[in-house]
């Protein structure tokens, strides 16, 4: 599961967009947040050491004044004063006995000159060690002394502030997640229209566009370019459609009217020779209109241009009826031919392209799978509700590195140069699953050939 999240957040953009928001967004909060609590601790700090420094202050100046006399009652009335829970003082001789104050003993690891030092001492009738910041001057009559006060009460307030500053911390980031993740989604929905628009015009509404806010930001940039882009399609769309329609009229007119020369001269011609000759010529005419005709519809199945005529179709009587027409044919070739629908399908389809797709499938099998016996057309729901057709035979197959270039236009394969054909039938199948947004496969019948038609079209 983690994987597959790591390979969606990597390939994604928008993963990796929102990834890269609450990267930068958390960096920067998690650096103001250190800061302030950096901050806080330091302004304690200061605080606590301009108290000691004051302390240490006022008791140098008792001792200016009055000497250690002086000195030892402005100790005795600080430690009677309202602030003796904090202070901690010290006077002691030059060897560090205790002359006066609230410690039992001059630290042993103490010096006589410290402006600030932080350790934890006992006090006189305390059972416990106290914190404290303490600052120790030298006296000019050798005596030592020392001026503090306890920390403690700094100490929890920093410990506060730095648990406040995590609470801080985790739901900013939460807020930072939740905010890198709108921020995608508003992406995401903003692609997710584009996308949803061009796919609307791809099926065939060609007067889909994207629509422009008039916000005037990347997003109306984005949709007014991809608009503009949508115009000159249908715009080209259009015409060709005008030229495909015009040119299967220029087209076959003069193929029809060969035609008809030709059924004359073959009425009015008497020699044999002649006869043979004019019959090939009818021939490749029939061949011409017929391969004109099949191009036509190909170019304009992959240019879209069909999806009006489509209709609720029952797609099991339609495989039927092509089975059926084909019957005779395929009796004459030595096969055999079924047809199956898994349950009653219907769909919205173009009828007269899916039965000369159907066809063409058929008479390729008739054509090409020599040494088989039995061609069967089926029908069935896919994943999705997709339609899925397959004609199958059991003759000697397509090689699956031939399979390509079988599907190409005007592509045929060595073993079928011999056997009249244009190489267009597949061409026409696959523009039909182009049509219907969908996709044609050669696979293994094991033996033979397996050709898959998927329709990506709704159930009727």
């Amino acid at each position: 599961m983690i994987a597959q999240l790591w390979r969606f957040a990597t390939r994604s953009t928008i993963a990796r967009f929102v990834l890269l928001s609450f990267v930068v967004q958390a960096t920067i909060t998690v650096g103001v947040l250190v800061f302030v609590q950096q901050q806080s601790a330091a302004a304690l700090v200061r605080e606590q050491r301009q108290s000691v420094t004051d302390l240490r202050d006022e008791l140098l100046d008792a001792y200016k004044l009055d000497g250690r006399t002086g000195l030892a009652r402005l100790i005795a009335d600080r430690l009677q004063s309202p602030q003796r829970s904090i202070a901690v003082i010290l006077l002691a001789t030059d060897r560090g006995r205790p002359i006066i104050g609230n410690l039992a003993d001059w630290p042993a690891t103490v010096g006589v000159k410290t402006d600030w030092r932080e350790i934890s001492l006992y006090r006189r009738g305390s059972d416990r060690p106290d914190h404290l910041g303490i600052s120790t001057s030298l006296l000019p009559d050798g005596s030592r002394l020392l001026a503090g006060h306890v920390t403690d009460g700094s100490m929890r307030l920093a410990k506060i502030n730095q648990d406040a500053i995590g609470l801080a911390l985790l739901g900013g980031l939460g807020l930072i997640l939740v905010s890198a993740l709108l921020l995608g989604r508003l992406l995401s929905t903003e692609f997710d229209s584009i996308a949803a628009t061009a796919k609307r015009f791809a099926s065939g509404d060609l007067a889909q566009r994207i629509p422009i806010k008039g916000a005037g930001d990347s997003f109306d940039a984005l949709g007014s370019a991809i608009n503009a882009m949508l115009d000159r399609i249908e715009r080209l769309i259009a015409e060709l459609r005008m030229v495909t329609d015009g040119l299967a009229h220029d087209l076959k007119s003069p193929v029809t009217r060969l035609k008809s020369v030709i059924e004359r001269a073959l009425i009015d011609t008497e020699d044999p020779m002649a006869l043979a000759a004019l019959d090939r010529v009818a021939g490749e005419a029939d061949s011409l209109l017929a391969m004109l005709t099949t191009a036509l519809l190909i170019s304009r199945a992959e240019a879209g241009i069909g999806r009006e005529a489509f209709a609720v179709t029952d797609i099991a009587a339609l495989i039927s009826d092509i089975a059926e027409i084909y019957g005779p044919l395929v009796e004459d070739h030595g096969f055999t031919i079924t047809a199956s629908a898994a349950s009653p399908i219907t769909a919205r389809v173009h009828k007269e392209l899916i039965s000369r797709a159907i066809g063409n499938l058929v008479e390729n099998a008739i054509n090409y799978a020599a040494g088989g016996s039995a061609i069967t057309i089926s029908a069935a729901r896919g994943p999705g509700g997709r339609l899925v057709l397959v004609v199958a035979d059991n003759g000697p197959g397509i090689d699956p590195a031939s399979r390509a270039e079988a599907l190409r236009r005007f592509g045929r394969l060595d073993p079928a140069r011999n056997i009249a054909g244009s190489g267009l039938g597949l061409s026409l199948v696959g523009a039909t699953a182009h049509l219907h947004d969908g996709t044609v496969d050669l696979a293994d019948n094991a033996p033979g050939l397996r050709v898959v038609l998927t329709l990506g079209v709704n159930q009727g």
